[in-house]
């Protein structure tokens, strides 16, 4: 959530932002926040003194009272009544304008940092690095849907049963392969400093508004309806708020955690090559790097965190390329965003595996997530990151390692938690 005090100071810097986000009449969105606002503080100031006057003429009772002047009491006790049914009416409607206004905060997104480019789509995303050779498959080679089903590793069909579309059973190597990376993913998270993290996989709403899933995604988002429990669509949302409504100190900072769960996500729902197989799912693995960082060091964390990324899609040798999201592009939290996304040489095309993104003080703000120094409280930056998202991954990994033979080459960082190097 955007801080009052910094649209009070430069409603234009919101308004450009807006306006890279191609967000319709941000002008008007701007200016009927601030007006609320100026309410607020028109309401709470005049409560104060309200307040203030009624205290003053309580003691001023006592002392004519006391000094025997009770006609003179009684009038004052009628005007004290008086300020004090004002008072609870200026309470009501200071109320009513507090909830108005963090009503539209929560509506507008995070305003783009100055390096985002404006753009409608990801069309006009900004390729920022290209890593890696495009492997050339044998005659015969197979895109990945059909490499699972001949492999037997991944049964759709299956998962289709159980549950339905989008939910993928993996079995025999294939089940391996994913422990494997899973594994992998983690111990390369540990060894660069994070600490592991094993969060809840069901999240209240607060938890949901505090990471900004929520009230902006809600509907691909499943929801358990008896008890509000939403299934979490990335481990950013349990593990970001493990420090909601938390004062740190300034000697707990910085904080890197690393977390593997499985995600649910109900944006599946599209047709066509695009979303087959692996492409897109409704739940798949993925390991998520999170950071807490001061606002000074925040974007020093963001290319580690990127520089972090790179290097385990080339220990797995699959060439990536690096996107900057444009404005039109950007999700509703992040200020900014890097995708990461490897090639799929069967399909001839780039597949998103990760994003990388720094919030700044936008979840912090929602969560009340602040730190202490110097005898001043303020909030911390928050980061995230996929590291890695499987199901393209592995997409890429079959499709980039066939060989004339139809196996599949293991990539060699992975042998050791495999137990073998070829599929197939």
């Amino acid at each position: 959530m955007l801080q009052i005090g910094k649209l009070r100071e430069n409603p234009e810097w919101a308004i450009e932002g807006l306006r890279k986000r191609n967000i319709p009449n941000p002008d008007q969105l701007i200016e009927r926040v601030l007006n609320l606002d100026n309410k607020r503080r028109e309401l709470q100031t005049e409560s104060d003194e309200t307040l203030a006057v009624a205290n003053a003429k309580a003691r001023e009772i006592g002392a004519l009272m006391k000094s025997g002047d009770k006609e003179t009491a009684e009038r004052v006790k009628q005007e004290t009544a008086g300020l004090k049914v004002r008072t609870k009416e200026l309470e009501t409607l200071l109320k009513t304008v507090e909830t108005d206004l963090f009503n539209e905060l929560a509506k507008i997104p995070n305003i783009p940092n100055e390096r985002v480019v404006p753009g409608k789509s990801a069309d006009d995303n900004e390729v920022v690095v290209e890593w890696g050779e495009k492997p050339h498959l044998p005659e015969g080679a197979l895109p990945h849907w059909e490499i699972i089903k001949k492999l037997d590793i991944v049964d759709f069909e299956l998962g289709n049963k159980i549950t339905g579309a989008g939910f993928p059973v993996y079995k025999n190597k294939g089940a391996r392969l994913q422990r494997a990376m899973i594994s992998f993913f983690l111990d390369e998270a540990v060894a660069a400093g994070y600490s592991e993290i094993q969060p809840p996989l069901l999240v209240n709403e607060d938890s949901g508004f505090g990471t900004g899933q929520l009230p902006d995604k809600e509907g691909q988002m499943y929801l358990a309806t008896q008890d509000q429990l939403y299934l979490i669509p990335t481990a950013e949302v349990p593990i970001t708020n493990l420090y909601r409504d938390v004062i740190l100190q300034e000697n707990q900072l910085p904080i890197r955690h690393v977390g593997y769960t499985p995600c649910f996500r109900r944006e599946a729902g599209s047709w066509g090559a695009h979303v087959r197989g692996l492409n897109r799912l409704h739940q798949f693995d993925k390991v998520e790097i999170v950071r807490i960082e001061k606002p000074e060091d925040s974007y020093k964390a963001l290319d580690e965190m990127i520089a972090h990324v790179a290097q385990l899609l080339q220990k797995l040798k699959l060439p990536y390329r690096i996107l900057r999201l444009c404005g039109g592009d950007l999700g509703f939290a992040p200020t900014i965003t890097y995708d990461f996304e490897v090639w799929s040489s069967a399909q001839e095309r780039w597949l998103e595996c990760s994003s990388v993104s720094n919030f700044e003080t936008f979840q912090s703000n929602r969560m009340k997530l602040r730190y202490k120094a110097e005898g001043k409280t303020q909030l911390l930056h928050t980061l995230n990151g996929s590291a890695l998202a499987l199901p393209r991954i592995l997409a890429a990994m079959l499709e980039n390692n066939q060989n004339s033979d139809g196996s599949i080459t293991i990539p060699e960082v992975l042998v050791p938690y495999t137990g073998f190097d070829r599929i197939g």
